[in-house]
């Protein structure tokens, strides 16, 4: 009788499914687990590809699954399924039950006091799915941005744009009486040009995302995106190569803030504790960074790509402040990471789906902004770089990055003057930091998607416009 019917045939919950998840819970902590979670997920998803001005793809998936993580001590056990049936469940638990050497009546005492009530942060949020554009309207709204890119851009030779919507039902239950649900929308929307005149090339992207607001793609301003793509492209098209070398840069707002969030944030993350891959684990308290930077991790700006209202262990979202004026304060923590560090959690464990166990991960992670002017920074420096746009890159365990800048201009005397391309941007979090000695008051927010050991997640990355003393700048 329990658990033969599926969790989320009915979005009510009503007391007989709250009974069939306490039986799980306490089956597990009966076997003699220290602490047992239930994560359940109903996930619809539609994306499309145009290329030119035709839908080159359309890609419609839905998922369902539950993931059951247990702990005895130190150590987790962690088994993902799609079989919703009372054995299927009983059958996953006893797997992850059997990777920490438990079993059945392994011990008689049993922890589980019951779940608590029901903490719906979803309650409000019925009306996400309904308010969407539909398929008809989304498509339209993309078809119309790549032929604006067409009429912006006299060299536009290649237009793509992309839409995602995923609308996501997750629902938690612990030992510990967490019993937590939400329901999540993001959409996402990219806009990329290639701009070709003879041997010349330039190729230049946007990307917008947003979480929790429905019409986010038809409010876009597609021609403002355009038109800024294509003047991008237009000026990166016959600029010379940059001269690599040692000196000072002047990073932008929005994007910008990917280098701090690939090369830092990871590192402030328990799960780099646990690997012994930061060089950061003993420094609480201790000066990491320049004394004009703060950082910030939080869960909460309305709208923006890395919100959540709950974490994906059921914890209420929160702002977490990881350096305060070059003062490292504290790493971002899960359930995991508490236990094995000592961390206190911070509402960051974070998953793709259910087929994975949730870890320590950034939400909406950016410097705070400063007291200059962008063009204050600018002025401070003779000679130097102003990275305008950043491109893709790589980051090693420890912090060593390498980023490409997609639309980049000289610094002399205080003033940009010609555009330069195949600039790239090397360092190492530990030495970089230090001097980052100037940040302006014009912080923003770009969306983005972040992968590591729990999946590919939405994040959102920012900051001001920041100056940097001194950085490797690789090119000819």
């Amino acid at each position: 009788m329990l658990l033969e019917q599926d969790f989320l045939e009915t979005h009510s919950i009503d007391s007989t499914f709250k009974k069939n998840l306490e039986f799980l819970l306490s089956y597990g902590t009966s076997a003699g687990a220290d602490f047992v979670e239930i994560y359940v997920e109903n996930i619809d998803n539609t994306g499309f590809l145009v290329e030119q001005d035709k839908v080159t793809s359309v890609n419609p998936s839905f998922g369902k699954g539950i993931g059951i993580r247990v702990f005895l001590g130190n150590r987790d056990g962690f088994v993902s399924t799609n079989d919703f049936s009372k054995q299927g469940l009983i059958f996953c638990l006893d797997q992850a039950l059997g990777m920490l050497g438990l079993a059945k009546g392994s011990n008689s005492k049993n922890s589980f006091q019951g779940l608590k009530s029901l903490n719906d942060y979803s309650i409000n949020k019925v009306k996400l799915a309904i308010e969407c554009p539909t398929l008809k309207e989304s498509t339209n709204k993309v078809l119309e941005a790549t032929s604006l890119l067409k009429k912006h851009g006299r060299r536009a030779d290649v237009r793509r744009g992309s839409y995602s919507k995923t609308i996501q039902e997750v629902l938690v239950a612990s030992s510990d009486g967490t019993f937590a649900k939400d329901l999540r929308l993001y959409q996402s929307i990219g806009l990329n040009v290639l701009a070709v005149d003879k041997e010349y090339r330039s190729s230049i992207g946007r990307r917008i995302g947003s979480t929790e607001m429905p019409r986010a793609l038809l409010d876009w301003d597609s021609e403002d995106t355009a038109k800024e793509i294509n003047e991008s492209a237009e000026k990166m098209l016959y600029a010379n190569f940059v001269q690599a070398g040692q000196m000072p840069a002047v990073l932008a707002n929005k994007f910008g803030g990917v280098i701090f969030h690939e090369a830092c944030g990871h590192l402030l993350e328990t799960t780099q504790i646990e690997r012994g891959t930061t060089p950061f684990k003993d420094k609480i308290g201790k000066q990491i960074a320049n004394k004009a930077l703060t950082a910030i991790d939080e869960g909460n700006t309305q709208g923006a790509f890395g919100s959540i209202s709950m974490d994906d262990e059921g914890m209420k979202t929160q702002k977490t402040v990881l350096i305060q004026n070059g003062i490292l304060k504290t790493f971002l923590s899960d359930r995991a990471g508490e236990l094995r560090t000592g961390h206190k959690r911070t509402g960051s464990g974070r998953r793709q789906s259910y087929a994975f166990a949730a870890a320590s991960r950034m939400r909406n992670t950016f410097i705070e902004r400063g007291p200059y002017t962008p063009n204050q920074l600018i002025e401070s420096i003779d000679n130097g770089i102003y990275c305008k746009s950043m491109g893709g890159g790589s980051v090693g365990a420890t912090g060593q990055f390498n980023f490409s800048v997609e639309e980049g201009y000289l610094i002399k005397n205080g003033k940009l003057t010609e555009p330069v391309k195949g600039a790239t941007l090397i360092g190492e979090a530990v030495d970089v930091m230090p001097k980052i000695s100037m940040c302006a008051n014009d912080l923003d927010l770009a969306a983005g998607f972040c992968g590591s050991i729990s999946g590919n997640i939405n994040v959102t990355v920012g900051q001001p416009h920041i100056k940097v003393d001194s950085i490797t700048i690789g090119g000819r």
